[in-house]
């Protein structure tokens, strides 16, 4: 059996010339794999077809090696990858999921270089993908090419899931909610899974819950110059916004463990969209939108946020001439006209935020990993959304995330990854395998 310096000396270092030639054909499909619907739906088999190209000669399928592969479709054109480098214990097992095949959309005409074709400058890896999430495609395949290739005899079955549909969830059914739905994903459940699509190559332990909200108000439309004879929605849309967040602060302040998990920030309430029907400089609108979101901490449930926000508004609308106005003739009630200015909250599709298990062994041994390969590591969480992981953490899993891209470049125009942090990755992947043998 394998020991954990043998595993280690066996897998090696990343082959930059074959990772480098993969990565570069699958950010020149890059543009076809582009996620918003309806306009632009991927074809996440254009990548799975230059991952088989690399893996197959190796497989079962072939006769060639012994990965296991299953390629999973549930939409036209739009398959998953399951590959499984089988262990000699029962029931001992870890993966490597979340690397999926489509990407966030990018205008070539925003960008200093081609995004859809992949460009090298010094360490740099240019193109739409390097970071999120095609150059984690590229890397955990050759991570597994190297199993396949050198056959070392582990005692743990290594698992990689590279999965369709991670940036847009509007056509449900095709990604990693469906394999799960299916059972397909159900042994993994023994052992740790590493969610590998995160950034900056530390442990992302801890992620935020999202609840997007649209406060519309409703006023009195009048011209600007008899100001008195209207109820500007506007005015009332920034005062009871400000009431609403005051009492979200008071409600859910910051909480004690995220600390523990070194939240970048606390839970947080903002707008950052605002609409209006249209009208003249000289007219005072009879409705307004305010739009935004709520991101909060794993520590607070969605639901009692969502509660108490709907309890916000109802009490502002009981005691609307409460809130103050803005100036002398700024007023939300006219009683000569028995009009009230009202307000109502609705919400959008929401998600929970996921705290890592920091007891779990899948933490400690990427910990050690990371220590052992980058150098130092240094846990972070963020009020970014993962709902996938949280799906996945409510189903069972025993979820750690990590990633080796660059956060500063994240769905961004110039999106590039770092060949040296990708080869630090694939180290730090070799160090979980041979960790997880002891």
């Amino acid at each position: 059996m394998a020991t954990s310096a043998s595993v280690k000396q066996i897998l090696g270092d990343l082959n930059k010339d074959s990772f480098v030639t993969l990565l570069g054909k699958l950010i020149g499909e890059s543009k076809y794999v582009q996620n918003n619907p309806p306009e632009l739906i991927p074809e996440e088999d254009r990548i799975v077809n230059h991952v088989l190209d690399t893996l197959l000669p190796y497989s079962t399928t072939t006769g060639g090696g012994p990965l296991i592969i299953n390629h999973v479709t549930y939409k036209p054109n739009r398959g998953n990858l399951i590959v499984e480098y089988p262990g000699t214990q029962p029931g001992k097992i870890l993966s490597f999921v979340g690397m999926h095949m489509d990407v966030v959309t990018a205008n070539p005409d925003d960008w200093e270089f081609d995004p859809f074709s992949l460009s090298i400058d010094g360490d740099k890896l240019r193109g739409r993908g390097t970071t999120d999430c095609l150059g984690h495609v590229a890397l955990v395949s050759e991570l597994m090419r190297r199993l396949g290739e050198t056959k070392p005899q582990l005692k743990s079955t290594v698992v990689a899931v590279f999965i369709a549909s991670e940036e847009n969830s509007s056509i449900p059914g095709v990604g990693v909610d469906a394999l799960v739905k299916d059972g397909l994903l159900d042994k993994l459940k023994q052992g740790p899974l590493f969610w590998i699509d995160t950034a900056d190559k530390q442990p992302c332990i801890g992620t935020g819950g999202s609840i997007p909200w649209k406060l519309h108000v409703t006023g009195k439309l009048f011209h600007s110059g008899l100001p008195h004879k209207a109820i500007n929605p506007l005015e009332l849309a920034m005062e009871a916004l400000k009431e609403i967040q005051s009492r979200f602060y008071r409600d859910f302040p910051a909480h004690p463990k995220e600390q523990v998990y070194e939240f970048a920030t606390p839970s947080t309430m903002k707008p950052t969209q605002w609409f209006y029907p249209g009208g003249g400089i000289n007219q005072i609108p009879g409705e307004c939108t305010v739009s935004g979101d709520v991101r909060l901490t794993p520590f607070y449930n969605v639901s009692d946020v969502m509660k108490k926000l709907q309890e916000y508004v109802d009490d502002l609308n009981a005691n609307i001439e409460k809130l103050d106005g803005r100036g002398p003739v700024s007023k939300y009630v006219l009683p000569d006209e028995n009009l009230k200015g009202r307000i109502t909250i609705s919400f959008d599709e929401v998600s929970s935020g996921v705290a890592c298990d920091l007891n779990s062994r899948g933490f400690h041994v990427l910990c050690k990993a990371t220590k052992e390969e980058v150098g130092h590591v240094k846990p972070y969480s963020i009020t970014g959304t993962l709902p996938l992981i949280r799906a996945l953490q409510d189903e069972g899993f025993d979820v750690q995330t990590s990633g080796y891209g660059l956060m500063a470049t994240y769905h961004a125009k110039n999106e590039y990854c770092l060949l040296s942090d990708m080869c630090q990755g694939y180290r730090v992947f070799a160090s979980i395998i041979a960790q997880l043998e002891d």
